[in-house]
């Protein structure tokens, strides 16, 4: 049964981003808790027009994640399965990404390829069949949507819709070379993926432009905000250049160990990125696979059995 969260919900998340700058934790494992109950379950219950007692299972993501928030969903899974004495199933991030995608997608088949992009977590997948997977590569630190989330603060952008959105508004203006950013992890041959240098040199960037965080973009002069441009198109260029470069590695990879894969799943909310979405396409086409791109409204959506 599929439900989508209410509005309620997606602007308090978008009140939050906009507080806090991105996804703050604590903050966030405390708006979990608040609208778990009402917002969330109940929500999708009486959208589905179900009661707990309909239910025969309880299934929640483990990992990975925000632990403090997986805490919040397992406790309340926790407590509907011990109430209504149902049994309770662990799912793990990615895998649910992936079966849900197949209920939506009816051609898309085992095995297939699986790219989460979020703001908790990076990871790619070969998914053999139902309950095998072979993990490629993952965030060794800090994940993509993190560090949109990170440079979209840094240039004083508007928060409300995440940093992502922003910051691939204000790329639009800018000169994607004209700070030539390094590529993350050029010379390691694995398919892991890591932000956390990355954030480091966008940061060093804005001190030296002489960037105020504080002045909001809609305020900056001229040269200021040609300056928050060119610094927003460059670190999407080599954003998105290493997420390139790691998923070509990991697909011919993969199709050495499952020759028969036709598809890629992208889930995750930095997959909104039209810019994203058009490197990833050529990528995928060149190795003559079909992208599959989970929709925000299929993303913000609840399963319940």
């Amino acid at each position: 049964m599929f439900t989508r969260l209410n509005n309620n919900h997606q602007k308090t998340l978008a009140q939050l981003l906009e507080q806090y700058g991105g996804v703050a934790p604590k903050q966030a494992e405390e708006a979990h808790s608040r609208v778990i109950d009402k917002v969330v379950v109940q929500d999708a219950l009486d959208r589905a027009n179900l009661t707990e007692t309909d239910l025969s299972a309880v299934a929640v993501t483990i990992g990975p994640g925000l632990g403090l928030c997986l805490r919040v969903g397992v406790h309340k899974a926790r407590r509907v399965a011990g109430a209504f004495n149902l049994p309770i199933v662990g799912v793990h991030h990615m895998e649910a990404h992936a079966l849900v995608a197949r209920l939506v997608e009816h051609e898309l088949s085992f095995p297939f390829m699986a790219l989460l992009i979020s703001g908790g977590h990076n990871i790619i997948v070969l998914a053999h069949k139902l309950g095998q997977y072979t993990q490629l590569g993952t965030t060794v630190d800090d994940a993509i949507g993190e560090a949109f989330d990170k440079t979209a603060k840094g240039l004083g952008l508007d928060l409300r819709r995440s940093g992502g959105p922003a910051v691939e508004e204000l790329a639009l203006e800018g000169d994607s070379k004209s700070v030539m950013f390094n590529v993350p992890m050029k010379n390691h041959k694995d398919c892991n993926f890591s932000y956390a240098g990355l954030k480091t040199l966008v940061r060093l960037a804005i001190a030296a432009r002489e960037i105020d965080a504080k002045c909001p973009f809609s305020s900056a002069t001229k040269e200021d905000r040609r300056n928050r441009a060119d610094i927003a198109a460059s670190f999407q260029r080599v954003t998105v250049l290493h997420l390139e470069e790691k998923c070509e590695r990991a697909i011919d990879l993969a199709m050495k160990l499952e020759p028969s894969i036709k598809h890629m799943v992208v889930p995750g909310g930095v997959a909104s990125n039209q810019y994203v979405r058009f490197r990833l396409n050529n990528i995928v086409e060149n190795k003559n696979l079909k992208l599959t791109i989970r929709s925000q409204d299929v993303l913000s959506q609840v399963v319940l059995w």
